[in-house]
């Protein structure tokens, strides 16, 4: 079947409207009329093909929320994929295996807020449930951009004391209405050097190659630091003896399984959690990616799919 979608035909274009063909489903399929989409920074990465394996025309977005429509008639069982590659959130429809399925139970109009908990949401919660954060826990989150005010929200959920680090002294406010006990001007070396071996875990969420060591003199013995950002260039390489004096470790982590974000969107809807977010047009997924590039959005870009046939 066809149906609209935006996307890209190479590295060096523009997005812009196409039309796609969707498999029909198979028995053990799924159809989702795709009701919003949010917009990583990840999308553009790929359509950018500045991370390698993209195929094109790419179609990206994988923030995806909508009604299911159509189901097969033999759900509880495996049958394979048409052969290709897959196009993703920024179109009308998809259709995928039941397994990869999960149910929202937000009310009706925070699903749009919804969309981005699918990475922003589930890339923080797995760390923080994986090192422990809750009550008699500092866990500090570094950088307050899509991914750092998820996981303010998220540790401060779970009963954490919270501190959000950023070098933007105007984001001092918006940090505190987001959960964090506490902030911190990461360039300010007083209130860094105030708390020194401190923290149990740090959630760092900044995309750009920084300092690592200015983070890791703030942990307790045996405390964490998680890299959840993905710098385009390495980072400096940490000082070793600030690891090995404390035995402190610089851990990693990427998004969830589907069981864990289950869990994650179950957590987010008992708590009152949604991302705070910007909602566009499909037409202005361009302006959209420049913006995003200029951190010139709070906190995370969401496509009403609807204006995709406007």
């Amino acid at each position: 079947m066809k149906i609209k979608a935006v996307g890209a035909y190479s590295a060096k274009q523009p997005l812009e409207p196409m039309d796609i063909t969707r498999r029909e489903p198979g028995p053990n399929d799924v159809k989702i009329e795709i009701a919003y989409c949010g917009v990583c920074h990840s999308d553009l990465h790929q359509v950018r093909s500045e991370w390698a394996g993209t195929v094109y025309p790419c179609v990206p977005g994988h923030e995806i929320v909508g009604r299911v429509v159509a189901v097969g008639d033999q759900v509880e069982k495996y049958a394979p994929d048409e052969p290709g590659h897959t196009l993703g959130g920024y179109s009308q429809q998809i259709v995928v295996h039941e397994r990869y399925v999960l149910r929202i139970r937000h009310p009706q109009e925070q699903l749009a807020a919804v969309a981005p908990l699918l990475c922003a949401g589930i890339t923080t919660y797995s760390p923080l449930r994986h090192w422990q954060a809750g009550p008699g826990k500092k866990v500090g989150v570094v950088g307050i951009g899509g991914l750092g005010h998820m996981g303010i929200k998220l540790a401060h959920a779970m009963g954490a004391h919270v501190v959000a680090f950023t070098t933007s002294e105007a984001k001092r406010e918006a940090a505190k209405a987001l959960g964090a006990d506490e902030v911190v001007n990461s360039r300010n070396a007083d209130e860094m050097a105030a708390h020194l071996k401190s923290f149990d875990f740090i959630l760092n969420t900044v995309a750009a190659p920084h300092n690592l060591d200015d983070f890791t003199t703030l942990l307790k013995r045996d405390g964490t630091m998680t890299l959840v950002g993905a710098p385009a260039t390495p980072h400096k390489s940490p000082e070793v003896f600030n690891l090995i004096m404390k035995r402190r470790a610089i851990a990693g982590s990427m998004i969830g399984g589907i069981p864990e974000t289950q869990e994650m969107l179950d957590f987010c809807a008992e708590h009152g959690i949604v991302a705070d977010i910007e909602m566009i047009r499909a037409d202005q997924i361009n302006e959209a990616y420049e913006r995003m590039l200029r951190g010139d959005v709070k906190y995370r870009f969401v496509i009403d799919n609807r204006t995709l046939t406007d």
